[in-house]
């Protein structure tokens, strides 16, 4: 019988399966963190930061960086794995040209190597490659049709992101998103909810005045509700704050029947 001696990559539990496992649990703790964007203290930042550090850790990248839209459809830059990426992304901005660009404008992932990215993006692509990067490749943050930003990956050599590495990247992209919007939602709740409190607690006060001004003024609750109206109207204030000053006494009820310029 023959042999096989193999080294540790031939053996269970050798550098091999160690490696991989590595990978995984890397692959799982930025999952983990991806999804984590409902805490109080959370930053946009600090998250977008953290997903380009683990795509260069994970996705085998040289450096990796994310652009968001602004609410007028426009990238901005939010976060890049080193300062050399940070120049170039910018750069890609101005130039309104680059990976980043196509990934968002399709929502499809783009890659180029050093010769094709000069036929794409002429301006571009020289320029990267001056920064020391031949494969460029990006991927859209996105949530079904529903585009947020690209997220760009780099390497220093010709070699592509394989088909596996694509699929990874454009779920740790798409897992960003997700985070990102919900994070969204829930503040949009929250600022709905504080709106609707204020409203309320608003509306509590304008009744408070109403009746405070028709009990001092022997009128009916609707022409103390006009008085109030107007006063705000001609003094271009608004109906609440005059309502509180008000029910606070910082404006007389013989005030509100005084036109401006009138003694009260």
């Amino acid at each position: 019988m023959t042999e096989i001696s193999g080294g540790a990559d031939a053996r269970p539990g050798g550098s091999g399966q160690d490696d991989r496992r590595g990978a995984e649990a890397a692959l799982a703790r930025a999952f983990v963190r991806l999804a984590d964007t409902l805490a109080s203290d959370f930053d946009i930042v600090d998250f977008l930061q953290g997903l380009s550090a683990d795509s260069v850790e994970i996705l085998g990248a040289e450096a990796a960086g994310v652009m968001l839209a602004d609410g007028r459809g426009g990238l901005r830059l939010i976060a890049s794995s080193d300062e050399r990426m940070r120049l170039l992304e910018l750069f890609e901005l101005q130039g309104e040209q680059g990976p980043c660009l196509d990934a968002f404008s399709t929502g499809q992932a783009v890659q180029a190597g050093a010769a094709d990215s000069r036929v794409r993006w002429p301006d571009f692509a020289p320029r990267a490659s001056d920064s020391g990067f031949q494969m460029m490749c990006a991927v859209p943050l996105r949530v079904r049709t529903d585009v947020i930003g690209a997220m760009n990956l780099f390497r220093g050599t010709d070699a592509p992101f394989t088909a596996d590495e694509m699929d990874i990247a454009q779920a740790m992209a798409e897992m960003a998103a997700i985070g990102l919007i919900q994070e969204r939602a829930l503040r949009e709740r929250t600022l709905l909810t504080e709106q609707l409190q204020n409203a309320l607690t608003s509306r509590v006060i304008l009744e408070q005045a109403k009746g405070m001004l028709a009990e001092y003024l022997k009128m009916s609750v609707d022409d103390a509700f006009q008085l109030l109206r107007n006063y705000a109207r001609t003094r271009n204030r608004k109906l609440s704050d005059v309502a509180r000053d008000v029910v606070d006494r910082k404006i007389q009820s013989t005030a509100l029947t005084t036109r401006p310029g009138q003694a009260s």
